[in-house]
């Protein structure tokens, strides 16, 4: 199977991932000329067709950069990367496959009941990281897609107690390499269904006997449950989570930087109106109010409507809270 489709001869959905992956490394400017990036290749459909459609959009790029792919083989039980490897053959990417046993530390260093996967990802990455130096890269590229980065929100949500989702790019730590999610904007089922049209040679991903996935297929259901109602609810909460006002939150941190912005960043949130008067019939009130109350017409308490959104009593000392 070769790399590298033009897009003439994309299906629709090709064309439409390609298309969204270009938006955001446009946006997010993933890539730049003489960027030397690696792609962290699982072996799974989101790698496949990061790997893929990166080393189609270096063909038609009109500046020049690097693109290599690293396959990490941790020699889990029953693993057989020769579909991935003759893949990797025939497609004219230059490709690179680690072999690190860490598969017998990660079984040491976990205690009986917890998974593997903390202790592996962490053996991984800095695998990975040693391998993009070798290499003489400056950017990691990972295949994240929407529907992780909208479960990873969802878990820190319900799990961690606070609102973290998946950054389109990030610097690590050390300061060494710009990590990348070119498809961090597409939709998992896109990706599933070019995946099958082209025909990847897919990787089992359970090869290890732990999967810390109890978590996140919990999100993923909670999500499909939504659809049921709301069809486009994971469109929605990926367009939430580039629309945020950190006026309406709570991180008192967020709200100072975000008081010190530049006026020209980003308006500032919906303009208030301010307070309308309105007036309200009183249907009810005790014999000692009513007493005092005029006869002659129905008594009327003064209302104020904030953004149109919530109505407090005038004069309540604050008590109507904040605006949802």
């Amino acid at each position: 199977m070769q790399a590298s489709q033009k897009g003439r001869d994309k299906s629709k959905v090709g064309r439409k991932i390609t298309r969204t992956m270009m938006q955001t490394i446009e946006r997010w400017s993933l890539v730049q000329p003489g960027d030397k990036i690696m792609v962290a290749v699982s072996g799974g459909k989101d790698s496949y067709t990061l790997l893929d459609l990166l080393w189609e959009a270096k063909q038609r790029a009109p500046f020049s950069f690097d693109v290599v792919a690293v396959h990490l083989d941790q020699a889990q039980p029953g693993y057989d990367g020769t579909s991935l490897v003759g893949w990797l053959s025939q497609s004219g990417i230059p490709f690179e496959i680690v072999r690190e046993d860490t598969y017998s530390i990660v079984v040491k260093g976990t205690k009986e009941g917890q998974a593997y996967c903390f202790l592996c990802s962490r053996l991984r990455r800095g695998i990975l990281y040693s391998q993009a130096e070798r290499l003489g890269c400056n950017k990691i590229a990972l295949g994240h897609h929407r529907d992780d980065a909208l479960e990873t929100m969802l878990m820190n949500l319900c799990y961690a107690g606070k609102l973290q989702a998946m950054p389109a790019r990030y610097t690590t730590d050390d300061q060494r390499f710009v990590v990348v999610r070119p498809l961090i904007d597409c939709a998992e089922r896109d990706i599933a269904t070019w995946a099958s049209e082209r025909g990847y040679p897919i990787l089992p991903c359970n090869l290890c006997g732990s999967q810390d996935g109890l978590k996140r297929d919990a999100m993923n259901d909670l999500l499909s449950t939504l659809e049921k109602t709301i069809p486009d609810v994971r469109a929605v909460m990926h367009h939430a989570i580039s629309n945020v006002r950190p006026t309406h939150l709570l991180d008192k941190d967020v709200a100072d930087v975000w008081a010190t912005r530049p006026a020209d960043v980003r308006p500032a949130d919906v303009v208030d109106p301010g307070p309308r008067r309105m007036t309200g019939e009183v249907v009810a009130s005790s014999s000692s109010s009513s007493s005092s109350s005029s006869s002659k017409t129905p008594a009327r308490a003064p209302l104020v409507a904030l953004g149109a959104l919530r109505i407090v009593a005038e004069g309540s000392g604050g008590l109507g809270g904040d605006e949802p």
